[in-house]
């Protein structure tokens, strides 16, 4: 019982921090919105900080994990998993649940390096990035973190342009460049 009021909660979050963002969002309204006691979230979390944390972790992870898993299951190529990352991404863009990628939502609220959801916010990033350079050095590509630190920004960005400006054609701009870094990065 108590892992499901704890999963409620954390559902009731993330939908609100999606809709109406982080700073935007109080504790009453998690609270409303969850269906419970202002004491049972903070059985379960002690700060609402700690809320924050928790849901920019599994919203990222998820992204992460979602994108890994389609590339493993479709792609057997190294290379070819490196072109297929930006279909994935596309697909997961399209997904009318999709928000942007939380990391990012998250560092932009909270923008204070020394804040800890900023902080979790770069590791997240990071990990993100560490995984597109792994994928580059499974392709033999010359300089994998270079290339891994470049499709890392073309997706970040095209992720952040498309959700200012949804139908921009970000991400299809971004996978064409993407062609050519990879291109260019083989030889």
């Amino acid at each position: 019982m108590a892992k499901n009021m704890r999963e409620r909660i954390l559902a009731a979050a993330s939908n609100l921090f999606q809709a109406r963002g982080i700073n935007a969002t109080g504790v009453d309204t998690i609270v409303a919105e969850a269906g419970i006691a202002k004491m049972t979230l903070y059985n379960h979390f002690k700060t609402k900080e700690d809320l924050v944390l928790e849901v920019v972790t599994r919203r990222s992870r998820e992204f992460a994990e979602r994108i890994s898993a389609r590339l493993d299951k479709s792609v057997v190529d190294p290379t070819e998993k490196l072109y297929k990352l930006f279909d994935y991404v596309g697909e997961w863009l399209a997904d009318p649940q999709c928000s942007g990628l939380p990391f990012l939502k998250a560092s932009a609220e909270f923008p204070q390096p020394d804040n800890p959801v900023h902080q979790l916010s770069a590791e997240l990033s990071q990990e993100f990035r560490d995984y597109i350079t792994g994928l580059a050095r499974e392709a033999g590509i010359r300089e994998p973190e270079a290339l891994g630190l470049q499709l890392t920004m073309l997706i970040e960005g095209a992720v952040l342009s498309e959700q200012l400006s949804k139908g921009s054609n970000a991400l299809e701009h971004a996978r064409q460049a993407a062609r050519i870094l990879i291109e260019s990065a083989k030889r």
